[in-house]
């Protein structure tokens, strides 16, 4: 009996699986009912953009009528000019009617050409008021969304939704009206004067009418394919850039660059097919389109001429008849650009506007609660809490924290420490139970209140581009350079501060990446110092700091943390000491309870870990 052997398959990567999860999103959003949803969200929000400028755009409407008149009329002006203007000066009665036609045929030029450049800079001018009021909306939505909507959203698509999503739509508005009505108006109004000036020959260059129609709905159908072939894998190039640079020192670290550069050629690869797709479709329709056009004219001049050798049309006619065929033929052509663009947008808006009808996780309250001066009263009643649904992370817990009380909670990864810090900054609202700030549920408080009383310090210690004053200055916005230097020699910053090239208005860079893993947490510490909040809590905000530095800051930490109720995360038991009280926690649930000095005595959990942090000191 033979086996065969498999070859192993490669582990797909996060940006492999951001892929197949936005390409199953997109199935899904196609197949799904969900799809009228979005659509109907998609023109509401296009409606909420356009309605506040209902009065310009129908006075831009105005300018491209009278635009595309004017050059409708130069074709009928050259057929009066040839059948009414040149015979009398033939036969010698003055070329008073020909310069009637050509002044007409001037002023019909310059109407054009004037429209035009007012309905540009209007256009122009309107699309761009809209896309800043659509960047700030997205902007200020995004910043408003819980985090576990940012746990879900990968950067990728956010970048992809604020950058790529808009230009399209900005495309849409410069050139996508104007070309769609141009398009019509040129459309209807040729076959209207076709009619018109000669009904044999109008129903002649109709005849093309079947061929054209089928052309449209061949490029249509396939259109849609290619341009969602091509949304999807330029959506895997920006995550998968995006995730790659984000994570570059992982990156340079573990020798990955071999396999992102083989992951993003496949990636850019399918971008690239995706677009020569494209390419091959519109050089079949637009060739075709000029092909029909072009077997017309030859029918029409053919026909056309015999009928003026016969005397049955005018030579005025008869050109008249080409110029307007030319015409007639090339918005067929920009009508396919505008489909493109239109599929673009509408694409676009659905994702923008599935994004603006996304509720925040953590609501404003209706009825906000007016909670009188924080003292700084925390308590957990019966609290739960799931990130997954059939997985509680906090079981049901009860905690009560007195105003002013320092509180350290210790246990082993996963024991629901930070979960409860992030419960009480209200990051995620509890599944169950309530938490209470000086006897008021969080979910009663309003965003600015909650912000004012409680602030959270992690070890990621995130600083912003800008100077040193400028992150510190993040924690009170409207604090003086006094306040920011005293808080910095609170902390024991001041004087690392002062030893950079300029002092407080040093540049941290990217991400603080001028400065230490050290001296960033200092700043961030300084930042929640200068915030004064009632409950501050540190989630490991000291482990990035080395022995003398964490030295450093034992001592500004029993000033940050007086007069406060405070919650202390740290694997570091020289943090914990700080304590008024230690919560040993297990799998959400409380297994000691008392002040640090006690609890050493007990023969605890608390005690085993304390020997274990003495042991790595010896």
């Amino acid at each position: 009996m033979t086996t065969t052997q498999q070859t192993p398959q490669p582990q797909p990567t996060s940006a492999e699986e951001s892929w197949r999860g936005y390409a199953e999103e997109s199935d899904n959003e196609l197949s799904r009912a969900t799809t009228v949803r979005l659509k109907e969200q998609s023109r509401q929000l296009l409606f909420d953009l356009l309605r506040p400028y209902r009065k310009l755009i129908w006075l831009m409407v105005v300018i491209v009528l009278v635009e595309n008149a004017a050059r409708l009329a130069v074709p009928y002006l050259v057929h009066l000019g040839i059948d009414r203007g040149i015979p009398p000066i033939l036969a010698g009665e003055g070329s008073r009617d020909l310069v009637i036609v050509v002044g007409a045929v001037l002023a019909s030029a310059l109407i054009q050409a004037y429209a035009r450049q007012v309905f540009l800079m209007r256009s122009g001018k309107l699309g761009q008021t809209i896309l800043l009021g659509l960047r700030r909306r997205l902007f200020d939505h995004f910043q408003r969304l819980s985090p576990s909507f940012h746990d879900r959203y990968t950067s990728g698509r956010v970048i992809s939704r604020l950058t790529s999503d808009v230009d399209v739509i900005d495309e849409m508005l410069r050139t996508g009206f104007d070309g769609l009505v141009t398009a019509v108006l040129t459309l209807v109004g040729t076959a209207i004067l076709l009619l018109t000036l000669d009904l044999k020959l109008g129903l002649l260059a109709l005849l093309s009418f079947p061929a054209l129609f089928f052309l449209t709905a061949w490029f249509r159908r396939r259109s849609v394919l290619v341009y969602r072939r091509t949304r999807e894998a330029v959506a895997l190039v920006i995550v998968h850039f995006v995730e790659s640079m984000t994570g570059i020192r992982a990156v340079q670290a573990f020798r990955r660059e071999g396999r992102n550069e083989e992951i993003f050629h496949g990636v850019n690869d399918r971008y690239r097919e995706a677009n020569l797709e494209s390419f091959r479709i519109n050089a079949i329709f637009m060739p075709s389109i000029k092909g029909v056009g072009n077997i017309t004219i030859v029918a029409i001049l053919a026909y056309g001429g015999w009928q003026a050798y016969h005397g049955h049309v005018t030579v005025g006619v008869l050109t008249a008849f080409l110029l307007y065929l030319r015409q007639f033929f090339e918005p067929l052509q920009e009508i396919s650009q505008f489909y493109n663009t239109f599929l673009a947008a509408s694409a676009a808006l659905e994702k923008l506007s599935g994004v603006l009808n996304e509720e925040p996780d953590v609501a404003e309250p209706l009825q906000p609660a007016r909670p009188e001066r924080a003292r700084g009263h925390l308590e957990l009643r019966s609290v739960q809490f799931s990130y997954v649904d059939g997985v509680p992370v906090l079981p049901g817990l009860d905690l009560d924290v007195p105003a002013g009380q320092t509180i350290a909670l210790v246990g082993t990864t996963g024991a629901g420490k930070t979960t409860i810090a992030k419960l009480v900054a209200r990051f995620y609202d509890p599944t169950g139970g309530h938490v209470l700030l000086d006897g008021h549920d969080l979910r009663d408080l309003t965003e600015d209140d909650l912000r004012e009383r409680v602030v959270m310090v992690t070890q990621e210690n995130f600083l912003f581009t800008g100077s040193v004053a400028d992150n510190i200055r993040f924690g009170k916005p409207g604090a003086t350079m006094e306040e920011i230097v005293e808080a910095a020699k609170v902390i024991g910053a001041h004087d690392f501060i002062m030893a950079l090239p300029d002092g407080y208005a040093t540049a941290v860079e990217k991400r603080g990446s001028r400065l230490s893993a050290g001296q960033r947490q200092l700043v961030a510490f300084a930042r929640a110092f200068l915030a004064d909040p009632a409950v501050l809590i540190l989630d490991e905000a000291t482990s990035s700091l080395d022995i003398p530095s964490e030295r450093l800051i034992q001592r500004a930490l029993r000033t940050i943390l007086a007069d406060r109720t405070a919650i202390v995360i740290a694997h570091r038991l020289s943090t914990v000491e700080t304590a008024d009280r230690v919560i040993v926690l297990e799998h959400g649930r409380i297994l000691e309870d008392g002040p640090p000095e006690t609890l050493i005595t007990t023969g605890g959990n608390y005690a085993d870990l304390h020997q274990a942090w003495e042991d790595s000191l010896a």
